[in-house]
């Protein structure tokens, strides 16, 4: 699509692209001490720019800025075109409040009022 162009703006076009996707999206998988910046998420997988990443295995965190949101278990990984494609075994979701053993009702009151 961009082959008429030369060299220098076709670079910059994708220097751009690059940094559009960094700053509209702050997901990034936590593995250990090292953070990559999550390109594109999806059902069964992931995205990282190429460039700075490594192939993920095994257990890793995702996260939205500060906040976790999920865990995984990474299994493979194939590099296409500038993207490190990753697809997991298993999503699971974050909970942010403990276990109940009960059952909660679907309207709770935010405060009782004394007679």
């Amino acid at each position: 699509m961009y082959t008429f162009l030369p060299e220098a703006v076709r670079q910059g076009l994708h220097e751009a692209r690059k940094a559009a996707l960094q700053r509209k999206d702050r997901l990034c998988v936590h593995d250990g001490e090292k953070v990559h910046r999550i390109r594109r998420l999806w059902d069964d997988g992931f995205a990282l720019d190429l460039e700075g990443s490594e192939r993920l295995r095994g257990h890793v965190d995702i996260y939205d800025g500060p906040k976790h949101l999920y865990q995984c278990l990474v299994v493979s990984s194939v590099d296409e075109d500038d993207e490190r494609v990753f697809e997991f075994k298993w999503l699971t979701a974050v909970a942010d409040r403990p276990a109940a053993d009960f059952v909660r009702p679907d309207f709770v009151p935010a405060g009782l009022l004394e007679s």
